[in-house]
C-alpha cells in the first residue's frame, strides 16, 4: 500500500487495526476489524487510474478510467462487476478461490467447514479463509497491471445490465496463472491442517508422529534432504502498445507502427523548437559570430602555403572517395565545423581548399600520390 499506492496515512491506520488483532476475543471481533481495515484499503483503491490505449481511450466509458468501488451497483456487493479492473479481481478471486478448496481437499480438510468465513449454503467457507493469506498477491499483480500496462477495450464487455465481463481469450490467459495461486495456497493448507491435527487430544505414545503429510509442497521431504520450498514467482501481465493494444516483446511501449507516428510527430515539435529557438537573439548574435569567423579564416589562409601535389584533382580522385568511409564526427573535429557540414563532405560536397590538408592527412593521403 504504501509502496505501491503512496497512501502512508492508510498504511498506518490498517497498521493499527493490525496491532488490534492479537487482543481480540472473539471471532466477531476479528471480523469487525478486517471489515474496518478492508473499508480503508479499498478507498486507497477507488483514485487508481485505469490506462487506455490511445485508440480505445474515446471509446470507453468514463466508470471505466477509474478503479471507483469495490462495492458493485449491481448487487451491492462485489459481484458482477462494473468496471474492467474489478471483474480481473472477481476473476482471479475465483481462480484462488478453487485451488484453495482443491488444497483443502487434498490435505484431507473438509472445504465447507469453515474458521473466519461463516458456514453457509453453496459456499466452501474454509476455501475462502484459505485464499485470504494469498489475495494480496492477487492484489499486487492487478495493481501492478493498472499501474503499468493499458488494459485494452477489446478485453471487455459489457451486458445490458451493465456487468462488465472478461471474453474468453483474456480469461484462458488469465486461468494460465492457476498454477501460481495453487503454489501461494499450498502451504496455507499444510499449516491449517498440520495446526487441526495437533489440536486433537491423543494419546502419549502417538505425540511422536503428529506431523501430518506435506502433499502440496513436499516440505517434510525437502527438510530431511536439506532443501527449502522455492519462492513462488508472481506472473507479470502481457506488454501492450500504448498506441493500438497490440501485444510488444521486451522492454517497448509501442508497436513498430506507432512508433513511426509518434517518432515523426516529435520530430515536428522538435523542429518548431529548432525554429523558435534560433530565431532568438542570442541565438543570432551566435551565427554572426561564426559566420564572422569563418570569413576571417577564408581571408587570413594564404594559398600560397598549400602543398605543391595537393591540386583539385588529388582531391576529387584520391581524398574525396577517401572521405566517404570516414564518420561524420572525425571530419568535424578534424577540421572544426558541425557534423552536419561534416555529412554534406562525406556526401561529395568540396569544402574550401584550406581544409583539404587536415582532411588528407584524416584519411592517410600524401604528397606520394604523385609518383
Amino acid at each position: 500500500m504504501q509502496d505501491m499506492l503512496h497512501d502512508p496515512a492508510t498504511a498506518d491506520a490498517i497498521g493499527r487495526f493490525r496491532t488490534e488483532l492479537p487482543t481480540s476475543e472473539s471471532i466477531e471481533s476479528v471480523r469487525l476489524i478486517e471489515a474496518q481495515a478492508a473499508k480503508l484499503y479499498w478507498q486507497a483503491w477507488s483514485g487508481v487510474p485505469i490506462c487506455w490505449p490511445r485508440k480505445d481511450e474515446r471509446r470507453v466509458p468514463e466508470h471505466w478510467k477509474r478503479f471507483g468501488s469495490r462495492i458493485s451497483p449491481l448487487t451491492h456487493s462485489p459481484r458482477l462487476a462494473s468496471n474492467p479492473p474489478n471483474a480481473l479481481l472477481n476473476f482471479l478471486y475465483a481462480l484462488l478461490e478453487s485451488e484453495s478448496r482443491l488444497s483443502a481437499s487434498a490435505m484431507g480438510l473438509d472445504p465447507g467447514i469453515g474458521v473466519l468465513h461463516v458456514d453457509t449454503p453453496n459456499r466452501d467457507s474454509l476455501a475462502c479463509d484459505l485464499m485470504e493469506v494469498c489475495r494480496p498477491k492477487v492484489d499486487t499483480f492487478v495493481l501492478h497491471w493498472l499501474q503499468s500496462e493499458p488494459l485494452r477495450k477489446s478485453d471487455f464487455w459489457e451486458d445490458r445490465n451493465g456487468n462488465c465481463q472478461l471474453v474468453s481469450v483474456l480469461a484462458i490467459k488469465l486461468a494460465q496463472t492457476s498454477h501460481t495461486w495453487s503454489k501461494l495456497v499450498a502451504p496455507i493448507a499444510e499449516y491449517v491442517a498440520q495446526a487441526l491435527w495437533t489440536s486433537i487430544s491423543r494419546p502419549q505414545s502417538t505425540v511422536a508422529r503428529q506431523r501430518i503429510a506435506t502433499r502440496l509442497t513436499q516440505r517434510n521431504k525437502r527438510e530431511v534432504k536439506g532443501s527449502d520450498v522455492p519462492p513462488v514467482k508472481v506472473p507479470k501481465p502481457e506488454r501492450v502498445c500504448r498506441g493500438c493494444g497490440k501485444a510488444v516483446q521486451g522492454d517497448s511501449t509501442h508497436c513498430a507502427e506507432c512508433d513511426v507516428d509518434i517518432a515523426t510527430k516529435r520530430l515536428v515539435e522538435a523542429a518548431k523548437v529548432g525554429r523558435i529557438a534560433g530565431h532568438t537573439p542570442e541565438a543570432i548574435a551566435k551565427e554572426a559570430a561564426t559566420h564572422r569567423k569563418l570569413a576571417q579564416a577564408r581571408v587570413a589562409w594564404n594559398p600560397a602555403k598549400q602543398p605543391i601535389w595537393l591540386t583539385e584533382q588529388v582531391f576529387s580522385e584520391k581524398i574525396q572517395p577517401a572521405l566517404a568511409q570516414a564518420s561524420a564526427t572525425a571530419i568535424a573535429k578534424r577540421i572544426g565545423v558541425s557534423r552536419w557540414y561534416a555529412g554534406r563532405i562525406r556526401e561529395g560536397y568540396r569544402p574550401h581548399p584550406r581544409h583539404w590538408q587536415a582532411l588528407a592527412q584524416l584519411v592517410g593521403v600524401s604528397g606520394q600520390v604523385n609518383n
